[in-house]
């Protein structure tokens, strides 16, 4: 476990923005506003943080199988740079969006044993005793046209973007126990039984929110994945770990139905962590109704695919929780991000969202540009100690992590946050 782990991580953030060569990244980099409650703290007396991450690396592939024969050996460059991602950043929890569904976790047994529990690059091994992975939406077939184009089948017409059942799926990994037993899902869950959702509206027709006929309403679900509530017990105390990875808002016409659907995809967790009638719709895989018990400590985790204020979601879409009452944003940053969006320039350019925030490296040219996707969301019964975007700056060794396009890992950057929580032992 680490040892006075705040007081290290304090210096070596100083020893970043050292590297820093422009008075511009430095301010940029070691400045945080004050509204945001992001001052590192050094951590005095009772247990070690939890850090919670989540982490989009991208080890989905393109067949049934083939996730597993690249993890079958320790030898895969990809699956290599993201175990080191990890291995360096020692989150106690993580998220992994875009690993691929297989059953009885084998996919996820192997990622631990040949690349997590194997030093990378002069790492040191990270041993996740607890797991959790379910099914996905992804690629499992609606039997209706959803995109509207004339056909059915494919991967846009299954109930959440994919080519083969579990693509792009999502895994926890835990040093903490897991109450399995405690586990609520909402693959299910469909769309139409959000109040006042924003379901898509065909353009060529009078009628209102029309995209799709009632029989495909009746099957359509919200989640493109899955919504999962994953308890993680910590030193006696339940912590809620509330996972998704919402559509992202392209990839469709006028009636942007994928843009829609992020937003209430977002949405989704919003009113589960708000007590009263507000998460009252809410009902689980098992039947169950109802959001999370009032006074409950939670992290919300993933690939939210909505910056605040750049891109493509709808307007508010992931305000809806960094803005929300039970929450708290962190704000995690990097010198990396900051010095990526200054050298490929283009998008970057025009963004309004501070670049010290982007958490994605994605296409500049013409759109949409680096963009914050990736979040870790305490509730405020959980104080925020530190936080982070692993993005090296070039001339920090780590670079060869995540580099440029071809990226060696993911376009995506592992995010961090250390929380106190409170009753531990």
């Amino acid at each position: 476990m680490r040892q006075n782990a705040t007081r290290a991580r304090v210096t070596r953030a100083m020893a970043a923005a050292a590297s820093v060569t422009t008075a511009a990244l430095v301010a940029a980099t070691m400045t945080a506003p004050a509204e945001a409650g992001r001052a590192i703290q050094e951590y005095r007396g009772g247990p070690e943080p939890l850090r919670v991450a989540t982490y989009n690396l991208s080890l989905n592939r393109f067949a049934p199988g083939q996730l597993e024969a690249d993890l079958s050996t320790p030898d895969n460059p990809q699956a290599r740079a993201v175990a080191e991602v990890i291995q360096r950043a020692e989150p106690d929890v993580v998220l992994l969006n875009e690993f691929d569904y297989v059953p009885g976790q084998r996919a996820v047994d192997l990622f631990r044993q040949n690349y997590l529990e194997i030093g990378q690059h002069g790492a040191d091994p990270i041993d996740y005793p607890y797991a959790y992975v379910a099914p996905s939406n992804t690629g499992v077939p609606s039997g209706f046209d959803l995109n509207n184009d004339g056909s059915i089948g494919g991967p846009d017409d299954a109930f959440g973007f994919g080519f083969f059942e579990g693509q792009y799926g999502m895994a926890v990994l835990s040093r903490h126990p897991i109450a399995t037993d405690q586990v609520r899902t909402f693959q299910r869950f469909l769309w139409k039984d959000m109040p006042g959702a924003l379901l898509p509206d065909d353009p060529s027709t009078a009628a209102p929110a029309d995209w799709y006929s009632p029989a495909e309403l009746d099957v359509v679900r919200l989640s493109s994945k899955s919504h999962w509530d994953v308890p993680v017990v910590v030193g006696g105390r339940t912590v809620h770990v509330l996972a998704s990875h919402p559509t992202p808002p392209v990839f469709d016409g006028p009636e942007d139905r994928n843009g829609r659907r992020n937003y209430d995809e977002i949405r989704l967790w919003a009113d589960y962590v708000t007590p009263g009638p507000t998460s009252s719709y809410i009902y689980d895989d098992t039947g169950t109704y109802g959001g999370l018990k009032p006074g409950s400590a939670f992290v919300i985790l993933g690939d939210q695919n909505s910056d605040p204020l750049d891109g493509d979601s709808i307007p508010g879409a992931i305000q809806q929780l960094i803005e929300h009452p039970r929450i708290v944003d962190p704000l995690p940053a990097s010198a990396g991000a900051v010095e990526a969006a200054a050298l490929q320039g283009g998008a970057n350019e025009t963004h309004r969202s501070d670049p010290r925030y982007d958490t994605a490296d994605f296409n500049d040219f013409p759109a949409p540009g680096n963009l914050r996707a990736d979040y870790v969301l305490p509730s405020r019964s959980l104080r925020p100690l530190d936080a982070a975007v692993f993005w090296p700056l070039q001339s920090d060794p780590l670079f060869r992590l995540t580099g440029v396009f071809p990226f060696p890992s993911s376009d995506h950057r592992l995010v961090w946050v250390d929380v106190r929580v409170p009753g531990a032992h």
